[in-house]
């Protein structure tokens, strides 16, 4: 993809003669090496589904962190470097508190999602908030307004944001994301996006789906962000199953 090695891609802020900010584009390949994470939005809520990688048996499944809670009200998935994601997520933390306390509502979701890439943007600048490389973590940014209108970002690299109806991240992004392009539609229920989602992770993951290697979580207006267990996990299983 990189043909040409010069001195451009060697400082974070320092644009090539064709345009190009080099370090930005490695973080971003850097991403489609991650597991893979799946957002799908419906008119009832939202729905995130990511893959585990279990590389040892001495490993506790448990411990490995896909999904994370924003606020009461909104949650991520991530792809790429899980300690980029974890600082990402105690900015947007710290963000919807401080609103919360200031106004006494919730964050919006669109608002939450600017704050965090406020933060990814200020890769190389200087000052105690800066970092010197950027953020190689791509994250699904999923929530539900105190209106009940629900909203799915995807956040990358370069600061960018974009709001999707589904939305796949991670080394079985491309497979993924043609699955969810040629199945949905706008009048799919829960349900129906919790199939979706397991069933697309299936088809892309490279080990074999079973309840410790995936999770799941859902946004809604009435319940909030809910990372449900591996029993849930089953019983989705069990329905994908059912219904082939």
């Amino acid at each position: 993809m990189f043909q040409t090695k010069t001195q451009y891609d060697r400082g974070v802020n320092t644009f090539s003669p064709e345009g190009r900010l080099f370090q930005v584009e490695y973080a971003i390949e850097a991403i489609k090496l991650g597991t893979t994470a799946i957002g799908i939005k419906t008119n009832f809520g939202i729905v995130l589904a990511v893959e585990k990688r279990i590389t040892s048996s001495l490993m506790e499944s448990s411990s490995v962190e896909k999904l994370m809670e924003i606020d009461k009200n909104i949650g991520c998935a991530m792809s790429g470097l899980t300690a980029d994601a974890r600082t990402l997520v105690n900015h947007a933390r710290v963000e919807c508190q401080n609103h919360f306390f200031t106004y006494d509502e919730p964050l919006k979701v669109s608002s939450c999602v600017q704050a965090v890439c406020d933060k990814k943007i200020k890769f190389g600048h200087g000052g105690k908030d800066s970092v010197s490389r950027p953020y190689g973590v791509a994250l699904l940014i999923a929530g539900c307004d105190k209106d009940g209108s629900a909203h799915l970002f995807h956040t990358d690299p370069s600061g960018t944001y974009i709001e999707y109806k589904a939305k796949a991240v991670g080394v079985g992004q491309e497979g993924a994301q043609s699955e969810l392009q040629e199945n949905y539609n706008d009048e799919l229920t829960l349900r129906q996006a919790e199939n979706l989602a397991l069933n697309t992770l299936k088809q892309v993951m490279e080990e074999k789906i079973e309840s410790e290697n995936v999770q799941i979580a859902s946004v809604t207006a009435d319940n909030g962000f809910v990372i449900h267990n591996s029993d849930y996990v089953q019983d989705i299983m069990r329905r994908i199953e059912d219904s082939a």
